[in-house]
């Protein structure tokens, strides 16, 4: 796939910070075009590169700093074994071996047998993180643990309401795009659940004290079309008061 010579096409991928990652990928075909090959789509992430090289410089400094100490042990270590060499009877760091790896940094494949853009795979997987993310944030939110399965009716319930939280989830930031409103999702959850309504009674009248909208609370709610209550107000008889 390495010695492939078509062209790389580069492309925006989302991830958790604010900043897209810059992704570089291209459809390979392995046996060629003939009917029943494989697709695999070849990623190359430049940020991730850059670190698999820093990494490895600093793996192979620290051994060179090892050997000229005289440590013997290094040959024990799986992760300094595949970068050492022994010759004449001692050690030393193999660099054709580091140069050979240099060709994988940043480098991943994919399959697929989907028949979906060469694209929109390589997006698709990246966004991953979300799926995982929001998965871990239902079952929490949902108060869905520990879960204990024995029906069909339920596991279809527990994968709607995790799948439903998903697509709330993308709807919010769809909304918060077009506002131009940008925040982590654990600061939209922390600043929404500090948001609460006290129902206070006093001298045979109740009352309504809302907290303050913190951090993103006042933003998210204008995004999705939401007027907060007033900080105060008195709750007429026959009135419903909420506390929380």
């Amino acid at each position: 796939m390495l010695r492939d010579s078509g062209p790389f096409v580069t492309v925006e991928a989302e991830r958790q910070r604010p900043d897209p990652m810059e992704l570089r990928m291209k459809e390979v075909k392995v046996g060629g075009h003939r009917k029943g090959s494989r697709r695999h789509v070849v990623c190359h992430n430049p940020e991730q590169a850059a670190k698999d090289a820093a990494t490895r410089a600093e793996l192979l400094a620290s051994l060179e700093e090892k050997l000229r100490s005289g440590a013997k042990n290094l040959i024990a270590n799986k992760g300094c074994r595949r970068c050492l060499k022994a010759g004449k009877g001692a050690l030393s760091v193999d660099r054709e071996k580091a140069l050979e790896e240099e060709r994988f940094d940043g480098m991943s494949v994919l399959r697929t047998n989907t028949t979906l853009p060469a694209v929109e795979v390589a997006l698709k997987c990246k966004q991953l993180w979300m799926v995982e993310q929001i998965f871990r944030t239902a079952k929490s939110l949902l108060d869905t643990r520990p879960v204990f399965h024995k029906t069909d009716a339920t596991i279809c319930g527990h994968v709607f309401c995790s799948f439903l939280a998903l697509v709330l989830r993308d709807a919010l930031f769809r909304r918060m795009e077009r506002a131009g409103v940008t925040a982590e999702w654990a600061d939209i959850l922390r600043d929404l659940n500090a948001l609460t309504e006290t129902v206070i009674a006093h001298d045979g009248k109740r009352f309504a004290v809302r907290s303050a909208a913190v951090g993103v609370a006042g933003r998210i709610a204008r995004c999705v079309g939401v007027r907060l209550p007033k900080a105060g107000r008195r709750i007429e008889e026959g009135n419903a008061g909420t506390s929380a």
